[in-house]
């Protein structure tokens, strides 16, 4: 086990100037706290502090960070306190461990939650000291390395939430390394065999061809000497991980996989990085499209290279990395380069990326009242992003998600723009807003007044930015035109039993319902969360008894004589809820139409053949006909599944027509039997949230003369 002494020397390493005194009582403190604690594999528990702490040091952390290590699981697991901690090691240590220790007691039901959870934990810490979250993935780094003692399904877990949340976090912050050994400790555990069947390939193939590393290495450290170019050259087989994921991603074996070695070039100067691009295209052929230049337009966590692909011996590809020794310094610690030292000084690396910079352009797009997918998408989106670089009309570079659209690039200038964005130039030229941007484009966004974000963006923005900002701008137009909706219900609701609706009677009824404004009742009752009957009953629930017993459809309209009959008229097709009127006809009693039917123009000079109607208080059947125009995309299984959800809104479809078939998408007209309004409300808001379908809207036609019968 790592002494006190030997943790002290480490530190000294880098930062002769540490504070021995407060490194020792720590690490005391933590021994002591531990005491009779053990982990899985038998091992005393302040071993894994130890080693956390080891590994920060490793990375030449502050003493601050490596206390917190050593004291990381002691507020959780041990009798001591924040107030402890504090008066012993100040207030700066004490809310470090107290940051991890809250980003660590996660109760959480199901897994997505837990993981979306996990993410905002992170953020929250994150956004007070980067360096909880650095104790917390050196903490998870040593789990996974230690994983084996834990049960199987116990394994499983971590490794599923190490590949999914802390691999991708490491490699956001700018530390690849961890990335890389994270993903490879947790597909040890998620698919062994595909690891071993990859390590067996890499044996195979040194034996084959001998281990080609060296060689090259060889080679280009000539081609270097010839061009009078001082320079450290480093070569390496990529991670299984790595390479298991090329095979995924381009769907080829390992023998066809070309490119599985690396090498770095560490030169002294920025200008020496372009000198040895010359010296290695001169000397091997470049890979069309594989070149990038992240000195000349670094990425957000501050890494700087230039990577190139280039067919090396055997026209096997390789892949060269270039860069200074202080571009490499971020590019293995990444955000971590800030608190670097140097000859035992702390140094400013020019390079390192300001940890609340990096803080707030990561979080600013993540909004928290989204529910948990939405964050968690947003996240994810976020953390695996390879990046292009577009240009504004006015030259502003814009880093954008590969498959990045215009619509990304809109929001990523800012929200209003996206919000307004109408259409797109590409250099020069007009084009869809779904055209996949590449780098070096020009983008020119189009904007109009008025214009709102449309339900289909959500599909083609890449950015969690975009995805977030849009979907906000749905809910907020849905919820008005719930409002709308939901105010019409009510209306109608307090017509038919014979009362006035009036503000007061709303502020009312949703202080019954324990509902926190009219708004929201309003949103709630338009979208079909409550019904109108509900609201009736909060203030008259003497008026609204009965309304529950099921209305007979020869009894539904109310207005007319003992005598009379009545039918639904076709090119409306009214349902219980709606406002009517009748037009009696000879012979075929009264014809039931919406008072705002098209069809009604015809008989104004004809008063006295108008009925004043309403519908009858109650329950009706679903047995009222309505025609929807609904337009679909041409896949397997949509019309089952748009039929499927009309059915779990229990209504039947009486009849079904095709009225337009292209390639891409069919119309048609579907016949829907509803009970109400809100009914029919249900029923369109259910099929219009369904991705495939592209428009529903109520088909009525004035011209048509029949009739519905009543039931």
């Amino acid at each position: 086990m790592t002494t006190a002494d030997d943790l002290i020397a480490l530190v000294r390493t880098y930062n002769p100037r540490s504070n021995e005194a407060l490194l020792r009582d720590a690490f005391a403190f933590g021994e002591e706290m531990h005491e009779g604690q053990f982990r899985h594999s038998g091992e005393p528990y302040f071993t894994h502090p130890i080693a956390v702490a080891h590994i920060l040091a490793d990375m030449q952390m502050d003493d601050a960070t490596v206390i917190t290590a050593l004291l990381h699981d002691t507020i959780e697991d041990t009798p001591a306190s924040f107030r402890i901690v504090t008066d012993r090691f100040g207030r700066e240590i004490a809310e470090l461990v107290d940051g991890v220790t809250k980003l660590t007691n996660l109760q959480l039901t199901s897994r997505e939650t837990k993981e979306a959870e996990n993410f905002r934990k992170l953020f929250m810490a994150t956004s007070k000291d980067l360096r909880v979250t650095l104790v917390k993935l050196a903490d998870r780094l040593h789990n996974m390395r230690t994983i084996k003692s834990m049960k199987p399904e116990k394994q499983a877990q971590k490794a599923r939430e190490t590949m999914d949340i802390f691999a991708p976090l490491a490699g956001r912050m700018g530390m690849q390394w961890m990335r890389e050994e994270l993903e490879d400790l947790a597909f040890r555990v998620l698919n062994p065999e595909g690891r071993n069947s990859i390590i067996r390939r890499f044996i195979t193939l040194q034996r084959e061809a001998g281990d080609v590393v060296p060689r090259i290495t060889a080679d280009m450290r000539v081609e270097l000497d010839k061009a009078g170019i001082q320079a450290e050259v480093m070569g390496r087989a990529k991670k299984p991980y790595s390479i298991w994921r090329k095979m995924q991603e381009k769907d080829m074996g390992f023998s066809r996989l070309s490119d599985i070695y690396g090498f770095r070039i560490i030169t002294a100067t920025e200008a020496d990085c372009y000198r040895v691009l010359g010296a290695i295209h001169q000397r091997w052929r470049a890979v069309p499209g594989r070149f990038k230049d992240y000195i000349s337009q670094p990425k957000t966590n501050g890494y700087r290279s230039i990577h190139t692909t280039v067919s090396g011996r055997d026209g096997k590809r390789v892949e060269v990395q270039i860069r200074t020794r202080e571009m490499h310094e971020v590019a293995e610690t990444g955000v971590a380069a800030h608190w670097s030292y140097r000859n035992g000084e702390r140094v400013e690396n020019r390079f390192a990326v300001d940890p609340v910079h990096w803080i707030s352009k990561l979080t600013e797009r993540l909004d928290e009242d989204q529910d948990h997918d939405d964050f968690l998408e947003a996240v994810k989106l976020e953390m695996f992003t390879d990046q292009v670089f577009c240009f504004t009309p006015k030259g502003d570079v814009i880093k954008l998600p590969r498959g990045a659209t215009p619509i990304d690039f809109a929001f990523a200038i800012h929200t209003r723009i996206g919000m307004a964005c109408v259409g797109a130039k590409v250099d020069g030229i007009r084009v869809p807003l779904w055209t996949r941007l590449k780098n070096g484009q020009s983008v020119e966004v189009i904007t109009a007044e008025g214009q709102r974000p449309q339900a289909t963006w959500v599909d083609i923005a890449t950015t969690g930015r975009a995805k977030t900002a849009i979907r906000r701008s749905l809910r907020e137009a849905d919820r008005d035109r719930f409002i709308l909706l939901g105010r019409e219900l009510a209306r109608v609701a307090f017509e038919n039993i014979g009362k006035k609706l009036t503000e007061k009677a709303l502020r009312t009824a949703a202080k019954a319902l324990a509902i926190d404004s009219v708004d929201d009742m309003l949103a709630t009752l338009g979208s079909a969360d409550i019904s109108a009957r509900d609201i009736v009953r909060a203030i008259y629930p003497d008026l609204a008894q009965g309304q529950g017993d099921e209305i007979d459809a020869q009894r539904a309209v109310v207005g007319l004589a003992a005598d009379q009959s009545h039918r639904r008229a076709r090119c409306c097709q009214p349902v219980p809820g709606e406002r009517i009127v009748g037009i009696t006809y000879r012979g075929q009693g009264v014809v039931v139409h919406a008072i705002d039917c098209g069809a009604l123009v015809d008989f104004e000079d004809q008063p006295e053949r108008w009925v004043d109607l309403r519908w009858e208080e109650g329950q009706h059947r679903a047995v009222n006909a309505v025609t929807f125009d609904i337009s679909i995309t041409n896949d397997a299984g949509v019309l089952g599944r748009i039929c499927t959800l009309i059915g779990e809104q229990k209504a039947n479809i009486s009849d079904l027509q095709f009225i337009d078939r292209k390639p891409d998408y069919y119309r048609l007209l579907i016949d829907i039997d509803l009970s109400d309004a809100e009914h029919l409300h249900r029923v369109m808001t259910a099929v219009e949230a369904d991705s495939n379908v592209s428009g529903i809207r109520r088909y009525r036609d004035p011209g048509q003369s029949g009739v519905h019968d009543a039931g």
